[in-house]
């Protein structure tokens, strides 16, 4: 109980009994905390619009679950020439979003990916 104490002072009890309270609290600490998953979006830069909107409306399911999204535009042989044109993309995908999401990380190049990361607004 108190090993600052002079004598020490200690309780007797059932080991088993305290170790299965321990984990009780734990399981049920467990419970409370919310899981956050990162749902990921894939297009190519040269979306039409309606697909675009379709794919912002999914997005928006995710974030109002309180799930984070990655947006990854995917660049094909001569697409590589034309990063702006993914980058636009991205954008305009945020600015459909905009109600429901802030951007968490600007877009970024990674091979031949694309790719933002969209955080649900509080």
């Amino acid at each position: 109980m108190s090993p600052n104490a002079e004598p020490p002072v200690c309780r007797i009890m059932n080991y088993g009994k305290y170790k299965y309270a321990q984990a009780k609290k734990e399981k049920e600490s467990k419970k409370k905390q919310k899981i956050i998953n990162v749902k990921e979006i894939r297009m190519t830069p040269n979306i039409e619009d309606h697909d675009l909107s379709v794919k912002a409306k999914n997005a928006c399911k995710f974030l109002e679950d309180g799930d984070r999204v990655k947006v990854v535009v995917r660049f094909r042989g001569r697409e590589l020439g034309h990063m702006e044109v993914g980058k636009e993309v991205l954008m305009q995908f945020a600015e459909l979003t905009s109600e429901y999401a802030v951007i968490d990380k600007q877009p970024i190049v990674e091979g031949k990916n694309m790719t933002m990361f969209l955080a649900p607004k509080k």
